[in-house]
């Protein structure tokens, strides 16, 4: 399934040019517009899912595996220090375009991209809790 007014469908399929590092009948890996880092790749499937819950396990693991193979060539390439693979699902947590992708960010020493945040804290009972919870689903 494509979703007509999505962009990253249309880059996905050729519809609009990109820079592709990476194609197969699955997967088209293009350079991000606004990269975070140089070499900054987008991971987009060809076919519209909105988020990771709505891939098939097939798919996202096919996903993860493709994210793998063309990181560590772009590593060695790019001759990054480390590699981010970022993946966003729902506003809540930074996803703007809603068409499932995944970010390989490359990094090196004291480029100043960041992904990190403050470490909260918790409890022995909040963790049980939460584990009660999952486990219930």
């Amino acid at each position: 399934m494509k979703d007509q007014n999505c962009i990253f469908c249309k880059i996905a399929n050729g519809e609009i040019p990109s820079t592709t590092l990476y194609e197969d009948e699955d997967f088209r890996v293009i350079l991000d517009m606004g990269p975070a880092t140089r070499g900054h790749a987008l991971l987009l499937p060809k076919e519209h899912y909105a988020n990771l819950f709505e891939l098939d396990d097939e798919l996202a693991a096919k996903a993860l595996v493709t994210a793998k193979k063309v990181a560590a060539r772009m590593k060695d390439a790019l001759g990054a220090d480390g590699f981010n693979l970022v993946q966003n699902n729902g506003e809540a947590a930074g996803q703007t375009v809603f068409h499932f992708h995944m970010h390989l960010i490359p990094r090196y020493e004291n480029d100043g991209a960041g992904i990190t945040w403050t470490p909260g804290s918790t409890t022995p009972e909040e963790m049980a809790e939460v584990k009660r919870l999952v486990d219930e689903k």
